[in-house]
Order: structure tokens, then sequence, then C-alpha cells
């Protein structure tokens, strides 16, 4: 496994990132902690989950996998970088309360005591803001923060799904506070979704935050997606499906897998292999649900492109240029 730094910061993690969301509702207890043996096994040290991972009646079911999984070896938690996230509503439905969602102070302090308990830990890596929350000044936020980073409760905090404004406008408070502020923004971004190139990703290098994308493949549509379901062997669904209805992505797609076809690649571990050259990237989550896809990222890391391959990727999926280039003169 290779390893980089997260963003500015001192932090070393692995190139690939453990995504968890499947825990609890796809994957159960017993094959999670097999995913997550494998995954350390292969030296992938940086996990990442959120308090609402469970869903539904089950929030929070995802981090107590995770917990159950640290109890059950002692050095597992100090091999670990742990990111989890804070801001949806913890309650289920018709027990939704105020002030037990977003980013005020009284929520990102219960919020925290909640997945330290559930993870069964002491401290969190990397604490993450899973969306912006447009009535909670920045300056409420940051203090909340920092009171946890001075007790010792997490060490880094970190953006998802931020546009680049709100990048500048969270680091330029946390800088007024003479705090660190944001270390990595967490962001959808892969070859066939590149929006976050505008302004997301400049504003993410300019401040110094490692980008970690997420859903590396688009839901599956960039996996092989067309020989499998000509094969029967998948069931399109979600985000590629709702992509593969439009004509002009299916013949993207096509033209993706015959490019691959003709230079003897898997078509996932090209995708991930892509975003690994992106300047910026971290490292991509993903999700594996058997050990299989699990090993299949690992070889991503190791995958270089040749440029004529890079070329013709640029070629089947252009991103849309920097901002403002890519909407006006």
């Amino acid at each position: 496994m290779k390893y980089t730094q997260l963003g500015r910061t001192g932090l070393k993690v692995s190139r690939i990132v453990l995504g968890t969301m499947n825990f609890g509702p796809q994957t159960d207890e017993a094959g999670s902690h097999a995913i997550m043996n494998a995954a350390l096994g292969a030296g992938i040290n940086f996990f990442d989950t959120a308090n609402v991972y469970g869903w539904g009646e089950n929030k929070g079911r995802t981090e107590e996998i995770i917990g159950s999984w640290f109890a059950r070896g002692s050095t597992r938690r100090d091999k670990v970088v742990l990111a989890t996230k804070v801001y949806a509503n913890m309650g289920c439905d018709g027990d939704a309360w105020p002030n037990h969602d977003r980013l005020s102070a009284l929520n990102i302090r219960r919020a925290v005591e909640g997945s330290l308990k559930r993870l069964g830990t002491d401290y969190i890596d990397l604490y993450q803001f899973h969306h912006i929350d447009r009535r909670t000044p920045f300056e409420e936020i940051w203090q909340a923060i920092d009171v946890l980073i001075q007790q010792g409760k997490i060490l880094y905090a970190g953006s998802s799904n931020f546009p680049g404004y709100k990048i500048a406008q969270a680091n330029e408070a946390a800088a007024r506070r003479g705090m660190v502020g944001l270390v990595s923004e967490q962001c959808l971004y892969n070859l066939a979704e590149r929006r976050a190139e505008m302004e997301v990703i400049p504003a993410a290098r300019d401040y110094g935050l490692g980008i970690i994308p997420w859903s590396p493949l688009h839901g599956g549509l960039l996996g092989g997606v067309l020989k499998k379901e000509a094969r029967g062997t998948r069931r399109t669904t979600g985000r590629s499906a709702d992509a593969l209805a439009s004509t002009a992505v299916r013949a993207q797609v096509q033209a993706y897998e015959d490019l691959l076809d003709k230079h003897g690649l898997k078509p996932g571990e090209v995708a991930l292999a892509w975003l690994l050259t992106r300047p910026g990237v971290t490292g991509p989550i993903v999700g594996p649900r058997t050990a299989e896809q699990l090993e299949s990222a690992r070889r991503a890391v190791e995958l270089e492109l040749a440029d004529e391959v890079l070329t013709e990727l640029e070629g089947i999926f252009p991103g849309p240029g920097p901002s403002p280039e890519a909407f006006a003169w």
C-alpha cells in the first residue's frame, strides 16, 4: 500500500480509503469485520464512516460495528486513522427533535459524544462536517471544534459536500481564531462527474485540503456496468441507472469499456487509478462488499496509466475546465 500526507497535515494515510456505508444495511457485522481485517491486512489505515450510517431506525449502527471490531483487537484503534461525520438528525422518524442535527455548537457536542460511545474510542482522528449549515456561523462551529480539540476528543476537522466558497469561508474564519481549519474535503468526484474541478478542488488545493472523492465508480457506472449487464451479472440501479438512461452517457460508457478492453485493463481499477493521478487527491473512498472488490482497489494503487490511456480517457470524459472559463469568457 502507498501512503501520502492528508492535505497540509503531517498525518500519513493510505491512498485508498475504506468506506463503511454498507456496514449494517448490506453487510452484516461478521462480514464487516472480515472486510476491516482484510483492509488492515492490505495496509489500508484510513477508515471513513458517519454517525448517520445504518440509516432509518438503525442510524449509528455502522459506527457500532466499527466499535465492536476495535474491541476485538488491542492494537487496531492505534493503527487506524478514523474519520466520521456530523450533520444529519439522529432521531428516528417522528422522534427528530430540534438541535439534534446540523452544526450548532450544541449538536456538535452531542454528536461527538454519541459517535465516541458507538465507536468505542476516546478520540476521532478526522471529524467531518457532512454538509454545509447555512444557519450556523463558522465562528460558532470553530468554537465548538476548538473545545473538542482541547479536550482531545478530535484531532482534525474536515468538510464534505462543501462548495468552494464555503471552504474559503470556513478556513478564513478558522485563521482568525488561530486554528488549523479544514484539512480535507470529501466530494463527489470521478471520471463521469468532474464538476468539482471548477471550484471545489481549486479551493481545496489553495487552502491545503486533501481531496477525498466519494463514489469513485459513480455508482458502478465506471466498473464495467455494460459488460455486466450483457452477461446478466448485474442489475443496474441507482446513480448508474439514472446516468445510463441518457443515450449520450451510454455511448460514453461503451467507449470507455471498449478502450479498456483494447488495453487489457479493468474498468473499476482504471477509474480508481485515474483519480490517484489527479492533483490534490489523497485517496478515493471504496466500499467493498467482498474481499475480491477490496483486492481490486488495492491493485489500483499500483496501476500506472500510460499517457496514451490518460489522453483517451480525457477524450471520452472531458472535464468542465476551470472556473470562470467553464461558464464565461
